[in-house]
């Protein structure tokens, strides 16, 4: 039953073949017995009083389609009845009041919840490693990194270990785990879900979004997540175009005649060679669908880690003041006076990679620095976002291209040496920086002994508002190839 997509548990519940307590009883005995560390925490007894309720609803024949379907959340978003920790120390015991929008939505739409999962420290990493209760292993090779910071979502749902992840992306952290674990993950265009109750770290940045096996089970997902939120400020409202729609319209209309961009310089130096004869097969794949290959340029591309770890940053400094061990979370057990206090507990509940951001972060702002640095970053935001718009004015539909240079590394390989981490959101960082709705499928593996068993992911871009275009794209290659339906053989 776990290896079924979420449109297939759906039709199995709906048609009697299983209940939603079966249904979920049987994940959490995968859970159970799964040494992934993908989970944080677990309440089998919250988890099946859902499904109790799910399958009461079902019985009436008006269930949705996603009732009785469980779900795994990301740690980012805080739950009223699960620990909400953000993967840190800080937050280790933190019990929400309120559910997060999106988790609100997918309650009402009748998902059971499995759980948290992990994540890096406040979404802060590449790899998953970051997060102060242990980093993820790979499914697909234990040795590896699941990718990050939305490591524990991808690596659940690779695993088997539940059918669909919320998940979030800053800088690519949903489409770049989504790679490496060989599953499909959708980031929409920033504004279009809610954000109210999603743990912040970059506030222009930070996106939720779904990671399942299929572009059909995100389809369905963005279905409920969509919206626009009148508590979240960021939120685009109904005149901007955010607007509820059906994702699934368009998954079955051919591909015939679809401009596809392949930007150069996501094929130069540092890709490496395996990943690009993967997602090279994938482009061909697509001509064979209809489609025709564009050769485009996106100039700016190379400026977009260093524009990302300035406004990120600075946005994370802002953000994380409020963790001061006054209020919430976190207080050191021993301190003279109040600023003692903050001094100690923040250097206790912080890891090393948030208290770095949060360095640089001060720093960028700072007097003599602010004009220098930040505000040179946002010009250079918008050139990265023009350069897009040309693409798309007159070139081509959609671009594609390699979601991470190489397929997932190895645990510890990069973990004292953060600017390699940076280096390997290079394809996804200018994708969120514009605003762009982008996603990842999987498309093939890594060479070599030590590779061969490593996904590789391709990255589908495209315009404001067309992630229905996009899903279709990915479901259409779903349709020719198998590789998302392969799993890993530890399962």
């Amino acid at each position: 039953m776990h290896n079924k997509t979420l449109k297939q548990l759906s039709a199995a519940l709906h048609a009697k073949e299983i209940s939603s307590v079966e249904l979920t009883r049987h994940y959490l005995d995968r859970i159970a017995q799964s040494d992934l560390n993908a989970y944080l925490h677990v309440d089998a007894e919250l988890s099946l009083a859902q499904a109790k309720a799910a399958d009461a609803l079902l019985a009436t024949g008006s269930a949705g389609a996603l009732t009785g379907v469980p779900i795994a959340h990301k740690d980012i978003f805080v739950t009223q009845d699960w620990r909400s920790t953000a993967g840190s120390k800080m937050l280790a015991n933190y019990v929400s009041p309120f559910d997060a929008t999106i988790v609100r939505k997918l309650a009402e739409a009748g998902m059971v919840s499995l759980g948290k999962v992990n994540c890096d420290e406040f979404a802060m990493g590449s790899s998953n490693e970051n997060s102060a209760f242990g980093p993820v292993k790979n499914p697909w090779d234990k040795l590896a990194v699941p990718g990050g910071s939305s490591g524990g979502s991808a690596a659940a749902v690779a695993a088997r270990l539940a059918p669909a992840a919320t998940a979030t992306d800053t800088g690519g952290s949903i489409r770049q785990p989504a790679a490496f674990c060989g599953v499909t993950g959708i980031k929409p265009t920033y504004g279009r879900a809610s954000r109210f109750g999603m743990i912040a770290f970059a506030s222009s940045l930070d996106q939720g979004g779904p990671i399942a096996q299929t572009a059909e089970d995100c389809a369905l997902l963005l279905n409920e997540m969509i919206g626009h939120d009148e508590r979240d400020s960021t939120s685009l409202t109904a005149d901007q175009g955010n607007v509820r729609e059906d994702f699934a319209r368009d998954l079955d209309k051919p591909l015939t005649g679809l401009r596809i961009g392949v930007p150069k310089e996501y094929f130069g130096e540092g890709l490496s060679s395996d990943v690009e004869k993967a997602v090279r097969a994938a482009l061909e794949q697509f001509v064979q669908l209809g489609a025709t290959l564009v050769d485009i340029s996106l100039p700016k591309t190379s400026m977009s880690i260093p524009v990302y770890y300035i406004i990120a940053p600075a946005e994370a400094s802002s953000n994380l003041s409020r963790f001061d061990g006054v209020r919430y979370g976190h207080r050191a057990k021993e301190y003279k006076d109040l600023q003692d206090m903050y001094k100690k507990t923040r250097a206790e509940g912080f890891g090393p990679e948030v208290q770095r951001r949060i360095m640089v972060g001060t720093y960028v702002l700072c007097h003599g620095y602010y004009d220098a640095y930040y505000v040179q970053a946002q010009k250079i935001r918008r050139l990265i976002a023009e350069d897009f718009q040309a693409a798309f004015a007159d070139k081509c539909d959609v671009i594609m291209g390699p979601v991470a240079p190489s397929v997932a590394w190895d645990l510890g390989d990069k973990a004292n040496d953060p600017v390699a981490n940076y280096l390997a959101d290079i394809f996804t960082l200018s994708t969120s920086l514009a605003g762009l709705p982008g996603m990842s499928i999987p498309c093939g593996f890594g060479e070599g002994a030590k590779n061969a068993n490593r996904p590789v992911g391709l990255q589908i871009i495209g315009n404001y508002f067309n992630e229905a275009k996009l899903l279709n794209i990915a479901h259409q290659y779903q349709l020719a190839t198998d590789w998302h339906t392969r799993a890993p053989a530890s399962i």
